[in-house]
């Protein structure tokens, strides 16, 4: 019997207890030990395994932990690492990612909660014989911190994981290995939230503490997406290794590499699936080497086992709000709107990528929100990260569905704003005066973001170009607008009623060579061919225009038949 797929699951210990099927990144201990620096920070796009490797460094370092949990799995192999690391330190696990809040204050109450319940694990402390009375008091507030509106000091706060391993340390004689996982979400939320500079100030503090010239600590391992600058959060801190997505060192052990994803295809007997979900799911650079998400990989599998006839589907853009993409539409100039053009049809753009940034750079640059793009998953670099311009591309059809999802609310948002024009648009169409909702179309493609010709498929040219529509007329007052309904003998793209009992049937075409002409007079002839203004007749609707219209880049034709 096969092994259940962990949909949702990153914790190391609950999927290898509850027997999940495990892609096997051990050896990631090993090259840890070997490459060795005191503090090692990781950058990762979501979604690409950086929570269930902390739970595994967890498990495997933790001097609490459990053997057995590695028994079969490839460090199992490295008898000597095995023998002077496993199970022989205390460990520190501390995760930033709960850390979301609207206000400083809901953040700081998040932080402490957080940090109270990492310090009850260690609740032994309490008693243990090796702490001093001072010392045990100064546990005892650390799990106070838990306590929502607490009024024990910040400093506290600042100071608790340095405190904590230095506790752990006079208890065990061990020194103390810290993860902290997902450190830049408390930044982000507060970037967005306007509290920025506050929990700057709050991060830098409490990594400060703990990394820096701590006599206590062994080794400590960070993650996140954004590697943020060393002068903003990591100021002082010489004994930093930062990892990002463009270096060699690590590269198998984030995200599936293929034959990854051919072992679990094979264990699942899904094989036939592998070109499709390489086209979907593959295409990311890290290092030397491609990569697959494997939250998509793992939901479309766990999909196709229940249902074989499943289509892929945009799993990675529901775990996020994808707002960064919204941001980089809403700020960008004419340069950038014809890079995201390329980019969506499947060419290649030119930017320099840098890796360390600071979330206000977003705001003083705006070629810095490509850097961001790319450390976040969205891009990925054609070749190695250069000092010069470096060549970027969507990775895979998922993201470029992200892509034009999100210029599709975008731009419903900025026409929402051109009452004027969307009434003479509005006016046009019940006047069947072709010249001007041509002009009219023309004007919204020009100031838009357009699907070209590239490795767009056909119906998702169409299909942008229709709902770019369907937001331009849904959103005129007193017009119902209905999209592929079923009418004669098919679906209809768009239909409209107005409160002047006339009814538009509009049907749309893609040029892809650019005829708009002939495909205009494709899109009649099948609203004539499959009868789509024939229920009307039936609603007592007796004034029925039929429109055809063809799109092509930014130029449209517009023919319509009474």
């Amino acid at each position: 019997m096969n092994k259940r797929l962990p949909i949702g699951l990153d914790n190391f210990e609950k999927i290898i207890l509850d027997d999940f099927y495990f892609v096997d990144k051990t050896m990631f201990i090993k090259d840890l030990l070997n490459n060795w620096s005191e503090v090692n920070l990781f950058t990762r796009p979501r979604r690409f395994g950086k929570t269930l490797n902390m739970t595994m460094l967890k498990a495997f370092f933790d001097i609490q932990g459990n053997p057995s949990l590695f028994n079969g799995l490839c460090i199992e192999k490295e008898s000597e690492i095995c023998e002077r690391y496993q199970c022989k330190f205390p460990v520190i696990y501390l995760s930033l990612r709960s850390i979301d809040a609207p206000d400083f204050q809901g953040a700081m109450n998040a932080l402490r909660r957080e940090i109270g319940e990492l310090a009850l694990k260690f609740g032994f402390l309490e008693q243990s014989e090796n702490l001093s009375a001072i010392e045990k008091d100064q546990f005892i507030s650390i799990v106070k911190l838990i306590k929502n509106g607490s009024t024990v000091s910040d400093d506290i706060v600042l100071s608790s994981l340095k405190v904590l391993s230095k506790l752990l340390y006079v208890h065990y004689h061990k020194s103390v290995i810290v993860l902290i996982d997902e450190y830049d979400v408390p930044l982000d939320k507060a970037f967005n939230n306007g509290y920025y500079d506050q929990m700057i100030y709050v991060i830098r503090n409490l990594f400060g503490n703990v990394l820096k010239s701590n006599e206590y600590l062994k080794f400590a391992v960070i993650t996140g997406c954004l590697r943020i600058s060393k002068e903003s959060i990591f100021t002082g801190l010489n004994n930093i290794k930062v990892h990002s997505i463009s270096d060699a060192r690590y590269e198998e052990h984030f995200g599936f590499s293929t034959q990854d994803v051919q072992a679990l295809l094979t264990n699942f007997g899904l094989n036939d699936y592998f070109d499709q979900i390489k086209h979907w799911y593959d295409g990311y650079r890290f290092g030397n080497i491609n990569v697959y998400c494997p939250w998509d990989v793992i939901n479309y599998c766990d999909e196709l086992l229940h249902d074989p006839l499943t289509v892929p589907k945009n799993y990675w853009a529901n775990t996020s709000s994808n707002a960064l993409v919204l941001r980089l539409l809403k700020t960008s100039g004419e340069t950038v709107r014809d890079d995201i053009e390329k980019l969506i049809s499947g060419e290649t753009i030119f930017n320099k990528v840098k890796e360390d940034l600071t979330y206000a750079d977003l705001e003083t640059a705006s070629d810095n929100i490509w850097s961001v793009l790319y450390s976040t998953g969205y891009l990925t670099l054609t070749e190695p990260l250069s000092l010069e311009q470096n060549g970027l591309k969507i990775p895979n059809e998922e993201i470029r569905n992200i892509f034009i999802d999100q210029i599709a609310n975008w731009f419903d948002e900025e026409t929402k704003k051109e009452h004027r024009q969307i009434d003479s648009l509005c006016r046009a169409l019940l006047e069947c005066d072709i010249s001007k909702v041509r002009e009219i179309l023309q004007y919204f493609l020009w100031k838009s973001i357009s699907v070209r010709d590239g490795a767009v498929r056909h119906e998702l040219k169409e299909n942008f170009y229709h709902g770019w529509l369907l937001g331009l007329l849904s959103s005129y007052e007193n017009w119902k607008v209905r999209s592929n309904r079923g009418t004669g003998t098919g679906y209809s793209d768009i239909v409209v009623y107005t409160p002047q009992h006339i009814a538009l049937v509009i049907e749309l075409k893609y040029a892809h060579n650019g005829d708009l002409t002939r495909m205009c007079q494709k899109a009649l002839n099948q609203i004539d061919d499959k009868q789509y203004g024939e229920d009307f007749k039936l609603m007592g609707i007796t004034t029925v225009y039929h429109y055809g219209i063809s799109f092509y880049a930014k130029n449209c034709c517009v023919m319509v038949q009474r």
